[in-house]
């Protein structure tokens, strides 16, 4: 049974199916050969419907919306423009200035795709005049809007939250740290690379366009503190935080920036509904498929065949991450959490593992194969809309994806680099 449904997820994939069919698919067929027919199938419905019923998921599309009005008004330029002002005159400074930019940009909207949107259309065109190469410059741009996936509002861990049971405030205040970790790392290897690729430094800014680039940045500044403050304050629940966040970047960007009008409203609504319609479809689909390999057991014997129960808190971690690492490359990061975090409980619960550590370390492996060749998806969203060939875009990943890898290795050796402030805000 389990050969056959894996093999024919594979085989619809393979023939350019949406990833949606394969797991429809293959939860009917698992269905069919448990209960030796279709008679009850509205008990595989309902299990689809029970996946997109939890309250949690209603901050994925407020996060989405959020994320699609800051895209197309003054928010993200007004990021760039604070982080350049302080550190752009570095060496290397115009590539730390893109990962840190993205690292914030993430921290307002919780989308990668709206991280490589926002901050590589205006920074990529000033990286490549400085003097960096494109295939540096893609691969930085992606990898760095990968840290959005760490970043509250994270919407990857909104969708494990759901998926396990564990509180969304605590994966969100978790994630800092690492995401932190990660920008440190990107940050030394762009000084390291300008250094070796003899890029010249940017004019320094007076400490007067500085304040003023602060004062720019102010409103925008706000989303974070909106959303960590008001989790870690108690004020807001990662939901109720969304709202927030959108009716904030309503009143930002239509209010008091002007930077958008009312026929923009049409374009936001349509385009947040789109992507939403989307990803609760994956959402629907991934947990009838998980509840039916779960009632077959399926979990357990593949655990069983690969050791796993006889690994050891730190042996599941790295075999988890391995399997998410890998899945990642091929498969839509949603769809993995989906259908891998199931087959993994058993484990997780056994070895007594926490299921925050093990969340972002999940949601770190989801973004270290989103941006990994053959087939992660921020390729390419960078293809789309850089109108660059696949061969390019990938050429300059290997040493950020080294750096991930070496991240993920860090978090599994010293737990309290995302357990620390979880700890302390959750006491």
């Amino acid at each position: 049974m389990t050969t056959i449904i894996i093999g024919t997820m594979i085989g619809l994939l393979l023939l350019g199916f949406p990833m949606m069919i394969p797991l429809i698919t293959a939860a009917a067929i698992g269905f069919y050969m448990t209960f030796n027919g279709f008679d009850n199938m509205g008990t595989l419905v309902q299990q689809m419907m029970a996946g997109i019923r939890p309250t949690s998921l209603i901050a994925v599309p407020m996060f989405i919306l959020a994320a699609d009005i800051m895209t197309r008004g003054q928010s993200a330029s007004r990021l760039i423009n604070m982080v350049m002002a302080f550190i752009g005159h570095i060496k290397g400074g115009l590539a730390v200035s893109t990962a840190t930019s993205c690292t914030l940009f993430g921290a307002v909207s919780g989308s990668t795709q709206a991280t490589v949107v926002a901050v590589g259309s205006a920074l990529r065109p000033r990286l490549l005049k400085a003097g960096y190469s494109d295939p540096f410059t893609l691969a930085l741009i992606i990898n760095s809007s990968d840290i959005a996936f760490l970043i509250p509002p994270s919407i990857g861990m909104i969708i494990y939250g759901v998926v396990s049971g564990t509180s969304i405030g605590e994966l969100f205040i978790a994630g800092i740290g690492p995401g932190l970790l990660i920008l440190l790392l990107f940050s030394i290897y762009c000084v390291i690379y300008a250094i070796f690729a003899k890029v010249p430094t940017e004019p320094k800014s007076s400490w007067g366009e500085r304040l003023s680039a602060i004062r720019q940045a102010l409103w925008p500044l706000g989303f974070p503190v909106l959303i960590v403050g008001g989790i870690y304050g108690g004020i807001f629940s990662p939901t109720e935080a969304a709202a927030a966040c959108v009716m904030y970047a309503l009143i930002l960007e239509f209010g008091v920036f002007r930077s958008l009008s009312a026929p923009d409203i049409y374009a936001i609504a349509k385009s947040t509904g789109l992507i939403t319609a989307v990803v609760f479809i994956l959402v629907a689909a991934g947990n009838g498929f998980s509840w039916i390999i779960s009632f077959a057991q399926i979990p357990q014997a593949i655990l069983e065949a690969v050791g796993v129960n006889q690994a050891g808190p730190t042996g599941v971690l790295i075999i988890l991450s391995i399997a998410f690492f890998i899945a990642c490359m091929f498969v839509d990061p949603i769809v993995v959490i989906l259908v891998l975090t199931p087959i993994f409980t058993p484990a997780i619960e056994a070895t007594g593992l926490d299921p925050v550590l093990v969340g972002i370390l999940i949601t770190l492996q989801v973004a270290i194969g989103s941006a990994t060749p053959p087939f992660g998806c921020d390729i390419f969203t960078a293809i789309a809309i850089f109108k660059r060939p696949y061969m390019e875009v990938i050429r300059g990943t290997p040493p950020f994806v080294l750096l991930l890898v070496l991240a993920a290795a860090l978090l599994i050796t010293f737990p309290q680099i995302a357990l620390f402030l979880r700890d302390l805000a959750y006491a």
